[in-house]
């Protein structure tokens, strides 16, 4: 399967944004502090995903060396 390499970047700032904005709303308020973090894990989560490579897909018919 190909995904395109700004997907898995956007999939990743997602995550932490959510992950971010429910821990922030534990006390039923965002209050600014909480907003900058739930910003910086999106940005966090998008950025340094975005600049990690994917994997190289190795082809189907490779040999792999026995040990």
């Amino acid at each position: 399967m190909k995904i395109a390499p700004y997907w898995k970047a956007v999939a990743a700032a997602v995550v932490a944004g959510a992950g971010a904005a429910g821990t922030a709303v534990q006390d039923g308020t965002v209050t600014g502090a909480e907003g900058v973090a739930i910003v910086l894990a999106v940005l966090g989560g998008l950025g340094l995903t975005w600049a990690v490579p994917n994997k190289p897909q190795k082809p189907s018919n490779a040999v792999t060396p026995e040990a």
